[in-house]
């Protein structure tokens, strides 16, 4: 990534996950003098053992630097304002993300947004898989997978797929976008951005970004996001909605499997097998959009559809021990993205719990009579423990990962699913959720590995439907 434009700037960048990381190191290479500092010791150590210089820019007063690139995982302004964003601003300096260096820095790039509290990172994959398939050079990241700063320059035909978190969504001043997705509104990260009104607000941004004559695909089956395309079409910008509830005559639906373009069929969802449930129509109908606005003929969107891989840690299928099913959808941080994996299957030993989100497990009651026993770990499971209890779910209380799926393992009889979806995020005993997914793995196929072993009966091949390994 050239940042050349940043050469000989003092920059300061604030949290070293992923992005951070990323951003710090693009900068160093751009001759940018940098300090970089995170609020956690480990990740400083670790990112000063990679060669970033590690200073608090706070120790400095005034902060004496041109541009503060904050990563989107650190709060800066609720539940508390951030000693460091405060600063910056009352120096009037500016608050940035990667997404909008990757902007500066690629003026005349062809950039895709796809935002929503779920599945944007199953449609985001979607939109990069239709426009490869069509033959356009293509790459995805952002929010999800590789980072902003990380992404290749694809010239002005190509184009790049970012999903779009509401965090990043906040500092990307400058991002201009050829086409949009906001998929839906439900309640997450409230907390992050001072309620409801805040977290709407956050996502509505998403079209502050859009090109004049850029395209907005937002999904209707929330008021939250019907109320935003009202607003746009009032203002005069090109809006195609999508549902997965309602047939619409100018728009794509799919509400009852078959995916329609202004009414007409275009593809049957049923031939998607990695696109199982109606949360994925909606995604589906999200990225034939996306890539209809960006020039692909319908024929080859809907083809593709078909042969889409599917994505790590959502509804993905690991293996089927001794009769079975083992499925990692450890994304499901919230409980809105659980609902979509628990209704796709009848006896589920469940595996959940983490660092909980607003509202906990209760929108997902009425699914407890398909859990055949639920298995809790990290922060949540006092809490969740007491909800299952209430309404007479089996559960035990683990504590580790390890420890449940040991547990489940010794339970789970032919037929069944062995389920981890925990509805939380994965901060109290993981690096991330991909971290949580990854461990999950390597537990199944250890088990796999000593099942062969034994004589027991495994496969690696999807059963049906079920077998799908995006979830969105």
């Amino acid at each position: 990534m050239a940042l050349s434009f940043l050469a000989g700037r003092k920059v300061a960048v604030m949290g070293l996950g992923k992005s951070g990381t990323t951003t710090a190191r693009a900068l160093l290479a751009a001759g940018a003098t940098v300090l970089a500092w995170d609020d956690e010791s480990t990740a400083r150590d670790q990112a000063s053992s990679a060669g970033i210089p590690v200073a608090d820019p706070l120790a400095e007063c005034p902060l004496g630097v041109d541009l503060l690139v904050w990563s989107p995982g650190v709060p800066h302004t609720h539940p508390t304002p951030h000693p460091l964003a405060e600063a910056a601003r009352a120096e009037r300096v500016p608050l940035v993300s990667d997404i909008s260096l990757l902007a500066r820095s690629r003026p005349g790039a062809r950039i895709v947004g796809i935002s929503g509290t779920n599945g944007k990172s199953t449609t985001t994959t979607l939109v990069a898989h239709l426009l490869a398939e069509a033959g356009i050079a293509t790459a995805a990241g952002g929010n999800l997978g590789t980072a902003a700063l990380d992404l290749p320059d694809l010239g002005p035909d190509g184009r790049l797929v970012l999903e779009l978190s509401s965090y990043q969504l906040e500092l990307s001043d400058g991002l201009v976008l050829s086409s949009a997705a906001l998929l839906n509104i439900t309640p997450d990260h409230l907390a992050r951005h001072g309620g409801m009104e805040g977290y709407v607000a956050a996502k509505r941004r998403l079209f502050d970004y859009l090109a004049p004559d850029g395209t907005a695909v937002i999904g209707i089956d929330d008021e939250p996001c019907r109320a935003i395309a009202a607003e746009l079409e009032a203002a005069g910008r090109r809006v195609v909605r999508i549902s997965a509830e309602t047939p619409l005559e100018r728009g794509v639906s799919a509400a009852d499997g078959k995916l329609r373009e202004d009414g007409e069929v275009v593809a049957d969802l049923a031939a998607c097998p990695r696109l199982p449930g109606r949360h994925n129509w909606q995604n589906a109908c999200a990225a034939y959009a996306l890539a209809r606005a960006e020039g692909v003929a319908p024929q080859a969107a809907a083809a593709a559809l078909a042969t889409y891989p599917g994505l790590a840690h959502r509804q993905e299928w690991l293996a089927e021990i001794g009769g079975v099913a083992w499925i990692n959808d450890s994304k499901a941080t919230n409980a809105d993205a659980t609902e979509k994996a628990l209704v796709c299957h009848e006896r589920i030993h469940w595996i959940l719990g983490g660092r909980p989100k607003e509202g906990g497990i209760d929108a997902l009651a009425p699914l407890f009579p398909r859990i055949a026993h639920a298995y809790l770990i990290g922060e949540a499971t006092e809490a969740f423990a007491r909800r299952l209890a209430a309404a007479k779910v089996p559960t035990t209380c683990c504590g580790e990962l390890g420890v449940a799926v040991d547990l489940a393992r010794r339970q789970a009889r032919s037929g069944e699913v062995v389920l981890l979806s925990p509805a939380c995020a994965s901060w109290d005993q993981f690096r991330s959720f991909e971290h949580r997914g990854d461990v999950f793995r390597e537990m199944v196929a250890a088990i796999e590995r000593n099942a062969r072993a034994d004589g027991v009966p495994t496969s690696g091949a999807p059963r049906g439907a079920e077998g799908g390994s995006a979830a969105g």
